[in-house]
This record gives structure tokens, C-alpha cells and sequence, in this order.
């Protein structure tokens, strides 16, 4: 029995993947060359690759930069007031809102930095919040 479970762990888990993980180690090392991955332990590549996942949301909130506000602004306070009560999945989500995605890849969040701007508009009742995904730029009407 020990040889058969053997024979079929080594088959699952080894030889029935063989093609389609050579597939795509292949093209992996064809946009990744190895000589630009080999510096990182596995950890760090996967931080690198997947992106960190686990935050520390009052230094999310250390590093915002403002435009047109100040960080003690009423509108400021009422907005970190509100995201820290948020549940961790509510926050992820506006992370992907402001960024385009839940996560923050290539990098820690000590240096991940954004901005809440003003939009300016007439009636700030009416608008809704926006963020320039590529900017991180999240439009915050007062």
C-alpha cells in the first residue's frame, strides 16, 4: 500500500503537472529572465510577484499626502474615522478602488504613498468620490 500511495502522490503532485509547469516555467524565464530573479529568497520574490497582502492601515494613513486639504480638515478626520471602523475586507476593497487592486505589489508599505485631493466642485453634495487609479489619487469631495 505504501508504494502504491507513493506512486500516486509522485504522480499528482509531480509527473501529471510536469508539462504544464516546463509550459510555463518557459515563458515565466522568457519575461523574467533568472539572472533578475535568483538575488530574492522565496518570500521576497512572492512579495514582489503577488504583492503584500497584510497592512498596517495607520500608516497607510501617515503617509497620505494632501491636495487643497490639511490633514486636520473636518472632511479629513471624517474620512479616517470611517475607514478605521471599516472591516479588513471593506479596506482591501477601497485599497482596489483607489489603486486597482487589493494589494500592493513590488514594494512595502512604509513607501506606498497617496493622495487625497479636493475635486473643487460647485455642489459637493452631488459628487461622488473618484480615484486616478494610476496617479493614486483618491478625489474626495468636502
Amino acid at each position: 500500500r505504501k508504494e502504491y500511495v507513493d506512486l500516486y502522490v509522485n504522480y499528482m503532485f509531480n509527473k501529471s503537472v510536469q508539462k504544464p509547469f516546463e509550459d510555463f516555467m518557459q515563458g515565466f524565464l522568457r519575461g523574467c529572465p533568472a539572472r533578475n530573479w535568483k538575488m530574492f529568497f522565496p518570500e521576497e520574490l512572492q512579495v514582489v510577484l503577488q504583492g503584500v497582502t497584510t497592512f498596517d492601515w495607520h500608516l497607510l494613513e501617515k503617509n497620505v499626502m494632501y491636495t487643497q486639504y490639511k490633514k486636520l480638515d473636518k472632511t479629513i478626520r471624517n474620512f479616517w474615522s470611517v475607514f478605521h471602523k471599516l472591516p479588513e475586507e471593506k479596506k482591501k476593497m477601497f485599497l482596489a478602488f483607489l489603486s486597482g487592486s487589493d494589494r500592493i505589489t513590488g514594494y512595502a508599505l512604509e513607501r506606498f504613498r497617496f493622495w487625497i485631493a479636493d475635486p473643487q466642485v460647485e455642489n459637493p453634495d452631488e459628487v461622488c468620490p473618484s480615484a486616478s487609479t494610476c496617479y493614486f489619487v483618491l478625489f474626495l469631495p468636502r
